[in-house]
């Protein structure tokens, strides 16, 4: 515990837990859209289960540190591309994410009948495990970072917690907002598919900057709010019209 006598220790515990939770919001999103096929009274304890299942297996990797590190390592090569296995699960986890995201827009826009079919059939086990398997797939770049930031095994797991049970408090609220608006939702699917991508191109060796896809989404989320905000205004000025 002499490292916390340090101010570079708790730079970098700051600095990290911010990157944790800045790489977990794609994941918070996710978890909103998906438990919003749970009855009311269920969301709230898929969200908690997931994203403490989602802690055991992150804190499990930061221990098995050596092992991470060796999933960069190539396993065969294919055209002259040497495939990994963090390629591997990136590729997968990125068409895992488009398909999932495109099945909830069809969803979405064919009516809420067929969602409630699939709540009958997966229910809250089936979106739990939908949640750590999401997890674990950016569980393996919030690692990484975790490991180019610091040696230090300690701060490493305190900010996967901190950042964790920040997301478990969040979680609800954004939630709650995503779901009370359908076009939020849209853009939110919207911004899961840009990730799906995004993780595909970088199983293959094209790294596409983050910066540049989270600007591009609080962008939009930006101009949606605005967009919201001028038809509540609408609405209330023709409510007042009428009286």
């Amino acid at each position: 515990m002499e490292i916390f006598l340090t101010f570079e220790a708790w730079v970098a515990l700051a600095t990290l837990t911010f990157l944790e939770i800045v790489l977990g919001i794609d994941n918070i999103i996710f978890i909103s859209i998906i438990t919003n096929k749970l009855p009311q009274h269920q969301q709230g304890s898929a969200r908690t289960l997931g994203l403490a299942a989602a802690l055991i297996f992150r804190i499990a990797l930061l221990i098995g540190i050596t092992w991470i590190i060796g999933f960069s390592k190539p396993l065969f090569t294919v055209f002259s591309f040497e495939i990994s296995g963090r390629d591997l699960i990136l590729g997968f986890g990125g068409l895992f994410l488009l398909a999932k995201s495109t099945s909830e827009i069809h969803h979405k826009i064919e009516g809420e009948n067929e969602n409630k079919t699939v709540v009958k059939q997966h229910g809250i086990l089936g979106i739990i495990l939908q949640i750590v398997a999401l997890d674990m797939i950016f569980s393996f770049d919030s690692i990484l970072t975790a490991i180019g930031m610091t040696t230090h095994l300690i701060i490493m797991i305190i900010a996967v917690v901190i950042s964790i049970g920040i997301m478990m408090l969040a979680s609800g609220a954004i939630s709650r907002f995503i779901n009370n608006h359908p076009t939020l939702q849209m853009l939110a699917l919207s911004f899961l598919i840009l990730i799906g991508f995004m993780l595909i191109l970088e199983s293959i060796g094209i790294e596409v900057p983050k910066g540049y896809i989270y600007f591009a989404v609080f962008f939009s989320l930006f101009v949606e709010l605005l967009n919201m905000k001028l038809s509540k205004n609408k609405n209330n000025q023709l409510e007042e019209t009428s009286q």
